[in-house]
């Protein structure tokens, strides 16, 4: 019927051609899946993709990398060779699985009614498939990674008078966002030798800083009336000079089989337990330092968890091989 009026005369006319009408919506249907924008372990944890589900890869010594061993040779002599320690680790993948049927008779219906796009069940089953898996892996990140007994060195947001360790919330206008941070980045870098390219924020922490007016003050004058300035992630990460902002909100479903749907967040945690992290004084467990990720700042509450991606290694699966990531 491309091209053709709806008219009942030219549907009659279709029809009587051998023309059939599909039983269903083809350019319409309604799914809840998630945006890819919304998943965001492997833009924090990226993986490593790997030939043996278990082998070993070298650590070397932060100590030796960065003491000056060059010396004055001496006359008639040589220097004492230089130390740099290395040391072997180990990895293992674990396999997670989902397993997705297509019903025959489902896609018996399919085929006869020759309705094309969405109504496919392979293609359905796939995309749902592809959800799951990246769902899992945010599920993983969440429940190892952003909570404060995974890191050393929190940081703790408090209503008033901080104390060691302590710092001013995001809502509260006297608290200093860019001194904040930037002394953060200066620890994280001294520690790690490396600057930190990732601030993740759950969402009232993001929410929190973009109205803070510190934040608002250095954007108001860059609008105007048809693009009004908006503080967004790529303005925030501009601001405190960190190469990606990332908003954790990333959401599942609670509920089990046949019980009431329960959508939460995956990032949302008590407010007592969202703190500020400084990276461990650990090395870098990641030789090919171009895909690794330095320092990653979690938050809900309105407070932020700072934390050293490379002080952590998490076990992940995507859909074609079993993978392991060096944090």
């Amino acid at each position: 019927m491309r091209g053709k009026g709806t008219s009942i005369s030219n549907i009659q006319v279709e029809i009587a051609k051998g023309w059939q009408p599909n039983n269903y919506l083809t350019n319409m249907s309604m799914a809840f899946f998630q945006e890819d924008g919304d998943f965001v372990a492997p833009s924090i944890f990226p993986i490593c993709p790997v030939s043996l589900s278990s082998s070993y890869y070298y650590t070397f010594s932060k100590a030796d990398l960065a003491r000056d061993n060059v010396a004055r040779k001496p006359a008639f002599g040589k220097v004492q060779p230089a130390l740099m320690g290395q040391t072997d680790s180990t990895y293992k993948c674990e396999v997670d699985q989902v397993i997705v049927g297509v019903d025959q008779i489902d896609a018996l219906n399919y085929q006869r009614s020759r309705a094309p796009g969405v109504a496919d069940p392979r293609r359905a089953k796939v995309r749902f498939a592809t959800e799951q898996l990246k769902l899992h892996l945010d599920l993983i990140f969440a429940q190892n990674f952003f909570n404060a007994a995974a890191w050393q060195n929190v940081w703790t947001g408090v209503p008033a008078n901080p104390g060691p360790n302590q710092f001013l919330r995001f809502n509260d206008a006297n608290f200093d966002p860019v001194n904040f941070f930037d002394a953060r980045m200066k620890d994280i870098k001294q520690s790690g030798r490396r600057k930190p390219n990732r601030l993740a924020l759950g969402v009232d922490a993001f929410n929190a800083l973009k109205n803070h007016p510190d934040i608002v003050e250095r954007v108001k004058y860059t609008g105007s009336t048809a693009n009004p300035a908006v503080v967004t992630t790529q303005a925030l990460a501009a601001i405190l000079q960190i190469e990606q902002v990332k908003v954790l909100e990333s959401t599942y479903n609670a509920g089990g089989i046949g019980q009431v749907r329960r959508t939460c967040s995956l990032y949302v945690q008590p407010t007592e337990h969202s703190s500020a992290m400084l990276p461990t004084a650990r090395p870098s467990t990641n030789p090919a330092q171009a895909t690794s990720s330095h320092g990653i700042c979690s938050a809900t509450a309105s407070t932020p968890r700072w934390i050293n991606s490379k002080a952590k290694k998490a076990r992940t699966l995507n859909s074609s091989r079993a993978s392991w990531q060096p944090t």
